[in-house]
C-alpha cells in the first residue's frame, strides 16, 4: 500500500477591507474645519446686516435721541407712550384693512385665476397662453413703486384725473371724487391700488405649484361629471395647501411692513387716514427727529411679524399633520 504524501493546503488569507474614510466628517476632523470656513462669510453678514442693527434698534427703544448727541437712557417711556399714542393704534387698525387688500382678496382671486389659465384657458389655448396672460398679472409686481405712484395719481387725480374724465364722459360725474384727497375714500383707494399690486404674486405661485398636478386627474374627474368649482375644491386646493399657506404669510408680512406706496400716494394723509406703523416709525425717524420712538415703534412691529409667523408656521404643521394622520 502506497502511502499518500501529507500535502500542506495553501492558507488562505481573508482579503484586507480598505478602511474607507467616512462620507461625513467627525467632529474634531480637519474636514469639519475646512467647512466651518465656509460658514464665515454668512455668519458675518448676517451679524453686520441683520444682529447688530436689530440689536442697536432694541437699545435705542429705551433711550431718547434727535440723531445728533448720544443717546439718552429713559428706561421704558417709550413704551410707555406708545401704549397711549391713538395715533399708533390707528395705524395699526389701518394695517388690518392692507392685510384684507394685500392678503385676502388678491389670495382668493390669484387662486381662482390660476386654476382658471391652468385648467381652462391652459388645456384649451396652450400653455403659452397661459403664460402670458400669467406674466400680463404679475407687471405690477415689477414695476418700480415711484411708476406705479405717477400712474396711479395721474388716473385719481381730482379735476382731471382719468378715473374722473371716464366717470364725466359716461355721464356718472356725480361719482366723481378726490380719491386720494378725502379721508372718506382715501384708505378704498389704497386698498384698491394694493390689490392691483399684489395680485400677480398669488397668481404666479399657484400656476407654478399646479405644474405638479398629474392633468388625469381633472380628466378622470371631469369624466365622471365633476364642474369646474368641484374639480376646483377637491383638487387645486388640496394640492396647492403648502403653497397656500406660504403666500398667505409672506403677503401678511408684506401688508404689516407696507411702505413704499404709502409714501408715494399720500404720505399717510389725509389726517392719520392711510397711516401705518412703517410709515409712522419713519416720520418719526425723520421728520420728528424722534429716533428713539420711531424704534419702538419698528420693534413692537417687528414682534408683531414674528408673532404672525409663528402662529402661520403652527398652523401649516398642524395642517400637514392632519393630512398624514388622515392619509
Amino acid at each position: 500500500m502506497t502511502a499518500v504524501p501529507f500535502v500542506r493546503s495553501p492558507r488562505t488569507r481573508a482579503p484586507r477591507r480598505r478602511r474607507l474614510a467616512p462620507l461625513i466628517p467627525q467632529p474634531g476632523d480637519a474636514g469639519t474645519r475646512r467647512y466651518w470656513l465656509y460658514l464665515i462669510p454668512g455668519v458675518v453678514l448676517v451679524t453686520g446686516v441683520i444682529l447688530v442693527p436689530v440689536g442697536w434698534n432694541i437699545y435705542l427703544t429705551f433711550t431718547s435721541w434727535r440723531g445728533i448727541k448720544p443717546p439718552e437712557w429713559i428706561g421704558l417711556d417709550n413704551w410707555q407712550r406708545l401704549l397711549h399714542d391713538d395715533k399708533f393704534w390707528t395705524s395699526f387698525s389701518n394695517s388690518i384693512w392692507m392685510i384684507v387688500a394685500m392678503v385676502i382678496v388678491p389670495t382668493a382671486i390669484g387662486l381662482i385665476i390660476a386654476a382658471l389659465l391652468f385648467d381652462v384657458l391652459g388645456r384649451r389655448f396652450g400653455r403659452g397662453t397661459a403664460s402670458l396672460l400669467r406674466a400680463a398679472f404679475y407687471l405690477p409686481q415689477i414695476l418700480p413703486v415711484v411708476i406705479a405712484g405717477i400712474v396711479i395719481g395721474w388716473i385719481l387725480r381730482p379735476r382731471d384725473g382719468a378715473l374722473n374724465t371716464l366717470l364725466d364722459s359716461i355721464g356718472l360725474g356725480n361719482l366723481a371724487q378726490n380719491w386720494l384727497g378725502d379721508p372718506k375714500t382715501a384708505l378704498g383707494s389704497m386698498m384698491v391700488v394694493l390689490v392691483w399690486v399684489q395680485i400677480g404674486y398669488p397668481v404666479v405661485i399657484f400656476m407654478a405649484a399646479l405644474q405638479r398636478v398629474d392633468p388625469q386627474l381633472y380628466e378622470a374627474a371631469e369624466l365622471d361629471g365633476a364642474n369646474w368649482f368641484q374639480r376646483f375644491r377637491s383638487i387645486t386646493v388640496g394640492t396647492i395647501t403648502p403653497e397656500i399657506f406660504v403666500v398667505t404669510l409672506t403677503c401678511t408680512i408684506a401688508a404689516l411692513k407696507v411702505f413704499g406706496p404709502i409714501y408715494v400716494l399720500t404720505r399717510g394723509g389725509p389726517g392719520t387716514s392711510t397711516i401705518v406703523p412703517s410709515y409712522y416709525s419713519y416720520s418719526q425717524f425723520f421728520q420728528a427727529q424722534q429716533v428713539g420712538y420711531g424704534a419702538t415703534i419698528a420693534t413692537a412691529l417687528t414682534i408683531v411679524i414674528a408673532i404672525v409667523a409663528v402662529v402661520f408656521v403652527k398652523a401649516q404643521n398642524a395642517v400637514e399633520a392632519r393630512e398624514q394622520a388622515g392619509a
